[in-house]
């Protein structure tokens, strides 16, 4: 008899726990991934690419650790990168790059503390992701 109820409180304890974790916001977006939603609201996402055409860094944007995104135009191209933890825009970039103007997922990019200028962390890059609006109709 004790076996029994021990048995079902643990099958009843394995259901129960996802849905305590999803009550309690352990599946919530973080601060990051909630400001990168916003940028991306109403765009539709194209074919990622390794390599994209760059002129200069300016338009490069971090988001704390979630990806960099990269405006050129109507386009916002989305790199979340293979270690986005590292990512912190109170950090300075410095880019490495090996393909003169174009920014590819084989360049590396060293973040440095602003204050200190110590070097903090790597970036790895991954594919670049467009977004676009969509077409106008009509």
């Amino acid at each position: 008899m004790l076996k029994s109820v021990i048995a079902a409180s643990a099958a009843l304890t394995l259901f129960a726990v996802p849905a305590v974790a999803e009550e309690h916001g352990d599946m919530a977006m973080t601060k990051g991934e909630v400001k990168l939603a916003k940028m991306l609201e109403g765009r539709v996402a194209g074919e990622p690419r390794s390599c994209i055409r760059t002129i200069g860094s300016r338009n490069l944007m971090q988001i704390d650790d979630t990806a960099l995104v990269y405006r050129d135009g109507r386009t916002l191209w989305v790199n979340r990168t293979r270690n986005p933890g590292s990512i912190d825009d109170s950090d300075v970039m410095l880019i490495k790059r090996f393909s003169g103007t174009s920014l590819c997922r084989t360049d590396q990019i060293d973040m440095i503390d602003r204050y200190a200028g110590m070097l903090t962390g790597v970036i790895f890059l991954d594919d670049f992701v467009p977004y676009r609006l969509p077409e106008e109709e009509g």
